[in-house]
């Protein structure tokens, strides 16, 4: 069984430390004989016939990659402590790093749950800010009929206080209002971001 998985993405900084520990064909020769168990820096420069100074060079920085690691710690006959080394027992997986577009479009559906939310706060807030109508209902304009008959006229009232508009008008143009500036940057960021990714690149170039 192996100890964990590892997800890496290419360019980070655990890649670029595998990418570098297995540059040249003497680490990976290294890693193939740890297959066979753990082996000291000594061991490891016997059995390849190569400097000890080579073979302590590529086990760091395959140690430092994650690839190896100390599996105990022994005592020579000169009182020196020796490190075993051998396969770090995991699995890596290298996925893919996540779409721009993808953070985009997140980043937007969250900017716009705060917009609601703030429209709803809005809508319980306005009307215990707004001042009180003045009066009540405007008066009922009334007009003479042919026979001398009064005729009342209807008029919806234009405002919830004077001079004020309604709180639902106030409420509805903000919301519209913030969802037109965040339409206008999330198409000028979608844009962008198909300008700069490589299938754009390439067609620009065809």
């Amino acid at each position: 069984m192996t100890d964990g998985v590892v997800v890496i993405q290419p360019g980070d900084e655990r890649a670029q430390k595998i990418a570098r520990a297995m540059a040249s064909q003497t680490a990976n020769a290294i890693i193939q004989a740890f297959g066979s168990g753990p082996l000291t820096s000594s061991e490891v420069a016997r059995a390849m016939a190569i400097p000890i100074t080579t073979a302590t060079y590529h086990i760091e920085n395959l140690l430092n990659a994650g690839l190896i690691e100390v599996m105990e710690t022994r005592w020579s006959e000169k009182g020196r402590e020796v490190k075993v080394y051998g396969l770090a027992n995991q699995v890596l997986i290298i996925a893919p790093p996540e779409s721009d577009l993808r953070s985009v479009l997140r980043k937007y559906a969250t900017l716009f749950g705060v917009v609601a939310l703030a429209s709803l706060g809005l809508w319980g807030i306005l009307p215990m800010v707004l001042p009180a109508p003045q009066g009540g209902m405007p008066p009922e304009p009334k007009v003479a009929g042919g026979g001398g008959e009064e005729i009342t006229a209807f008029r919806a009232p234009l405002s919830d206080a004077a001079g004020a508009p309604p709180v639902h008008d106030l409420v509805m143009g903000f919301f519209f209002g913030a969802c037109a500036v965040l339409l206008a940057l999330f198409a000028y960021e979608v844009y962008y971001w198909w300008r700069t990714s490589p299938r754009a690149e390439k067609e620009l170039e065809g």
